[in-house]
């Protein structure tokens, strides 16, 4: 009697349960097909936030990505947390800091031990390709800069990813060189950006039939500047361009000479994705794919009257990001205020596609914001130097460094104490350095502390450079390591 009875229940729980559900609306989080989706990350190298037309820019030509962006999330304060190449891709790919992973130095390996996105992506069913530019196998530890750009990344050190056309890196964009799965060397024809995109779309036509998971990275816009293809170097003047006010009076002639043959870099990468883009609308998995459109890093592009990276400013830690997947975010643009750091991204990746985060993540998963149309919640996000080098080591200025982007203010300290507040809603070209003054005295301090919690959460004792080249057993490349007596004064 009580079989039949518990049985009874059970049927009329079910008959309910699907009766409820079919009288109300779905979720406009849920996916139409209830597939997974495939995910395609399309990352350019050296790209800073504005120099894009969808982020008001009229004088860059960008209108494949202004229509993407018209359909898409529009990240307005994504920012790089390390704003180097090799330290962001690894944050990237493992949701952890750079003192986690320990690639914060250019040229050092990511540990094979690390877990990366394509590993668990292929856990979780999906194929896994990665075409261009790598920059995470480096040398091994201990030694200093040798010939590891040029030569094939072993099959063990591709952290997951089976499809394969890479380099490790080069800034040659013209008929440069790559290797595939099996280390066979081979050409890229022309301008390396568009063969590599007509891999990708030949990767995708292969394998929309079941979920993958597609990196396409560029080498370009980074320097050198003036190699893109001729017809897109003619589709800017210098002489018309118009710098940004903080570029000193001295440098401005130089600085439009670059933005022309960055520009023309940029037109041309635009170029490309649009034609990714069509491939996907082609192969009809658009609407089931998540598809991202980042950079690694910016460019001061002579703002302050330097270029490249690394330094705490928006030209180089700020960076253009996009997010396009129609099943759960609809094509509707939304602009995203909140900031965004590197680790965060592939976490959010995963929670878009329904796939647990590991433990060894660091960042913040923020999948649910974005389905229910929310903004991030996030107060601030976490940005970093352990160890200046290259081109702003030591004795060209550069300087250990910790601090917060938030959406209004930038916050930075040295290993002296506080080194940088900006208001960058009345500043944006900061020029006007707050840093003790008593009216900002309560602001600065406030900012201090979300700065020592966020450290406190990632066990990050901002110790100086040489003690982090020691624990990792990593020698400094060329003369990185030289200081003059007042390093730390400079540009104070």
């Amino acid at each position: 009697m009580k079989a039949q009875f518990r049985l009874i229940a059970l049927a009329f729980f079910i008959i309910s349960t699907h009766l409820l559900s079919s009288c109300s609306s779905p979720k406009q989080t849920e996916t139409v097909t209830g597939e997974k989706p495939n995910v395609i990350i399309i990352l350019a190298d050296q790209w800073r936030a504005q120099e894009v037309g969808y982020m008001g820019n009229t004088q860059v030509k960008t209108p494949n990505l202004d229509k993407l962006a018209s359909q898409s999330l529009v990240f307005e304060n994504a920012i790089t947390t390390m704003s180097v190449c090799a330290p962001f891709r690894a944050s990237l790919l493992t949701g952890q800091y750079p003192l986690t992973h320990g690639v914060f130095y250019n040229d050092k390996p990511l540990p094979n031990e690390a877990l990366t996105m394509a590993e668990i992506y292929k856990e979780n069913g999906y194929a896994t390709g990665y075409i261009g530019k790598w920059h995470l196998n480096g040398h091994a530890r201990g030694q200093t800069y040798n010939d590891s750009r040029g030569v094939p990344v072993p099959k063990d050190r591709r952290q997951g990813f089976d499809y394969w056309k890479g380099r490790e890196v080069s800034h040659n964009y013209n008929n440069s060189f790559y290797f595939d799965e099996n280390d066979v060397k081979h050409t890229w024809e022309g301008y390396d950006a568009f063969p590599q995109t007509d891999s990708a779309i030949s990767y995708i036509q292969k394998n929309k039939e079941h979920p993958f998971v597609l990196m396409l990275s560029y080498g370009s816009p980074h320097d050198p500047y003036f190699t893109a293809p001729k017809e897109y170097q003619d589709m800017y003047n210098a002489a018309d361009l118009k710098v940004r006010d903080n570029v000193p009076l001295a440098f401005q002639d130089s600085a439009r000479n670059v933005m022309a043959g960055y520009y023309a870099h940029i037109s041309a990468l635009d170029f490309a994705i649009g034609n990714l883009i069509d491939a996907l609308d082609k192969a009809g998995i658009s609407d089931n794919t998540i598809l991202v459109f980042s950079s690694d890093h910016g460019d001061m592009l002579m703002s302050k009257g330097v270029l490249k990276k690394q330094r705490p400013y928006d030209e180089s830690i700020k960076v253009p990001m996009l997010i396009r997947y129609p099943d759960k975010l609809g094509r509707a643009s939304r602009r995203i205020i909140d900031p965004i750091g590197t680790p965060d991204i592939l976490p959010t990746l995963l929670g878009l596609s329904d796939i647990q985060k590991p433990s060894t993540f660091e960042g913040k998963d923020f999948s649910k914001e974005l389905e229910d149309g929310k903004d991030l919640g996030n107060e601030a996000t976490l940005i970093m130097l352990p160890v200046p080098f290259h081109e702003w080591k030591f004795s060209n200025g550069g300087r250990e460094y910790r601090g917060i982007r938030t959406k209004q203010y930038t916050y930075a300290k040295d290993l002296k104490g506080a080194w940088l507040l900006f208001d960058d809603e009345k500043d944006p070209f900061q020029e006007n350095n707050l840093v003790d003054k008593p009216e900002y005295k309560e602001l600065q301090a406030k900012l201090d502390g979300i700065l020592l919690q966020k450290l406190k959460e990632v066990n990050d004792t901002f110790l100086p450079a040489d003690e982090y080249m020691t624990q990792w057993n990593y020698l400094y490349d060329m003369n990185d390591s030289l200081r003059v007596a007042n390093y730390l004064e400079l540009n104070r």
